[in-house]
């Protein structure tokens, strides 16, 4: 059962850590305060995000009970509502304009709108997505490796909320050749959420040209998907170019509980998502 937004909690809150500093006759107490997000999400999870100098959450999530929350956590309702909720409000407008400006194709004012928002928050998803995907565009690899390497220790980039932007970076990797990190990219969704990204990383050893793997995770899709359309076409192509022996086809299908030609005649035309496949020439492997 889920809950209404309105009735949701969702604030700041603060933790006390008492810390010894010096050491023998001159150790002294001090005590250190921490500030806090806390949301409450429609599933009834209930997580904490540090806040920065900049008065924003950041980071990745720390879930905890509400008995925890009451227990350990003093409210911040005035910090809340003067400061930290206008600087999460201001900072969410420039990641908006950001958004605004890639869509239109002016890379360059998305970037530095990105950049403004990074300088707030330097782990902040959508703004690490966006500026990675606009490099990506623009085709400066160099870049958005940098971005890359942040965003693969994001917990909350594999969130379903950016699901879309998580879909469109690992195409865009893939697109740009830069097949490793794009594995690495959907191996540690695969780990973090449990989620199906196998279809995507058999289309990723594929480019690698590892038929052997590309087997295995297209097997595994069609083992939790059968029915899937895209994973069946992808099957059909790689019997079509003779990139897979026998015993690797049978493996797949096995897997799927598909039969020989269940995929019909008309999904050699097209395996993926966006209607293109590499080029390199159809081998019989040995």
């Amino acid at each position: 059962m889920t809950q209404a937004a309105h009735d949701r909690l969702r604030g700041v809150f603060s933790s006390q850590e008492v810390r010894k500093v010096g050491t023998g006759t001159t150790t002294r107490k001090t005590v250190a305060k921490t500030f806090w997000f806390a949301e409450e999400e429609e599933d009834g999870r209930l997580y904490v995000q540090p806040i920065n100098s900049n008065y924003v959450p950041t980071g990745n999530k720390r879930y905890i009970s509400k008995d925890e929350l009451i227990e350990k956590f003093s409210p911040e309702p005035e910090f809340y509502i003067q400061t930290v909720y206008p600087k999460m409000r201001e900072l969410s407008e420039t990641i908006d304009r950001a958004d605004a400006a890639r869509e239109k194709g002016e890379t360059f004012s998305a970037e530095f709108e990105y950049d403004n928002a990074l300088q707030v928050d330097v782990d902040n998803v959508r703004a690490n997505f966006g500026i990675g995907l606009t490099y990506l565009e623009r085709g400066e690899s160099d870049k958005a490796e940098n971005i890359f390497a942040r965003l693969i220790k994001l917990d909350g980039a594999y969130e379903e909320e950016h699901k879309h932007l998580f879909n469109e970076f690992g195409i865009s990797l893939r697109k740009n050749k830069m097949f490793s990190q794009s594995l690495e990219y959907y191996l540690r969704a695969l780990d973090l959420t449990k989620k199906d990204e196998n279809l995507y990383i058999a289309r990723v050893y594929l480019e690698l040209k590892d038929i052997p793997h590309c087997a295995e995770f297209l097997g595994k899709a069609l083992e939790i998907a059968p029915a899937n359309e895209t994973a069946q076409k992808f099957l059909h192509w790689l019997e079509a170019k003779r990139l897979l022996t026998p015993e690797q086809a049978l493996a797949v299908r096995s897997a799927g509980s598909l039969s020989n030609g269940e995929t019909g005649d008309e999904a050699a035309a097209s395996p993926g998502e966006e209607q293109d496949m590499p080029t390199f020439s159809p081998v019989t492997p040995s």
